[in-house]
C-alpha cells in the first residue's frame, strides 16, 4: 500500500487494483494507474476539502465511484454532482450509513463540524479518514460549546474501538493551541491503529516536531508518520 500526501487533508492511497483519493482540493492530480478502480471520497463541502475538479477524472479509469458527504448534494447548484448521481457513479452518504461499492465497504461517522468521516474496508485493509471530525476545543468558545465538541467526538471514536485500522488520517490543527493534539491522542488511545497520518495542519510542518515532544504521544509516536512536504509518499 502506497500513501501520498497531497496537501492539507488530501491523500492518495494506492493498492494493487484500486486508488483511493481523499479530500483533494488543490494542485495537480497525482499520477495514478488508470487501469485500476478509482474511489474518490469527499468528507464535506468546505472549500479546503472539496474541489469540483475531481469530476474531471470521470471516464479515465477502469471504474470510478464518487463517495460524497450528503451535505454536498446540490451545493451551489453543483451540476457535476447532479450529473454524477444520474450517471450512477456517485453516492451521497449521510452519517451512520454503510454501502458496498465495487468490493469496497464504506461506513460513515457523524462529523461534529460538517459532513462525515469515512471508515473503508477493501481487500483486507482498513482505512480511516476523519474529514473534520475532531476534538474541536477552541479557547475563545464557551465551556458548553467545548463540552459538546468533546462528547460528540469521543462518542464517534468509541464506535471504532473494535476496528483494526491499517492507516488513519486525523486532524492536528495548530489553531487550537495546546489542544491541537487532543483529538489525535484520543483516537490513538481508543483504537487499534497501525499508523496515523496527521493532517489539517495548514502547512505548518513544525507540528510534527511538537508531536514528538508531547508526553501523551510517547506510547504511539512510532506510529505517527512524519510528513515533510506535499507529494511525499510512504510505503506500508
Amino acid at each position: 500500500m502506497k500513501i501520498t500526501y497531497l496537501g492539507h487533508s488530501g491523500f492518495l492511497v494506492e493498492m494493487d487494483d484500486a486508488c483511493f483519493l481523499f479530500d483533494y482540493y488543490k494542485g495537480a492530480f497525482p499520477d495514478m494507474d488508470e487501469k485500476k478502480k478509482l474511489f474518490v471520497f469527499v468528507s464535506h463541502a468546505h472549500y479546503d476539502h472539496y474541489n469540483k475538479a475531481v469530476f474531471d477524472l470521470r471516464g479515465r479509469f477502469a471504474k470510478t465511484r464518487y463517495i460524497l458527504s450528503s451535505d454536498i448534494r446540490g451545493k451551489e447548484n453543483d451540476t457535476s454532482t447532479v450529473d454524477g448521481e444520474q450517471g450512477g457513479d456517485t453516492v451521497f452518504m449521510k452519517p451512520c450509513e454503510e454501502r458496498e461499492l465495487l468490493g469496497c465497504r464504506v461506513r460513515t461517522l457523524r462529523s461534529n463540524d460538517e459532513g462525515v468521516a469515512f471508515l473503508i474496508q477493501y481487500h483486507g485493509k482498513t482505512l480511516y479518514h476523519a474529514g473534520d471530525l475532531n476534538w474541536w476545543h477552541w479557547e475563545g468558545e464557551s465551556d458548553k460549546f467545548n463540552t459538546v465538541m468533546r462528547r460528540s467526538y469521543q462518542s464517534e471514536i468509541n464506535k471504532l474501538e473494535k476496528e483494526s485500522i491499517d492507516a488513519a488520517f486525523v486532524p492536528v490543527d495548530p489553531r487550537l493551541g495546546e489542544q491541537y493534539v487532543w483529538g489525535l491522542d484520543c483516537f490513538m488511545k481508543r483504537t487499534q491503529t497501525k499508523c496515523v497520518f496527521p493532517m489539517h495542519f495548514w502547512g505548518n510542518y513544525e507540528v510534527f516536531d511538537r508531536l514528538m515532544l508531547e508526553k501523551c504521544t510517547e506510547d504511539y509516536k512510532d506510529k505517527i508518520m512524519k510528513i515533510e512536504r506535499e507529494g511525499q509518499s510512504f510505503s506500508l
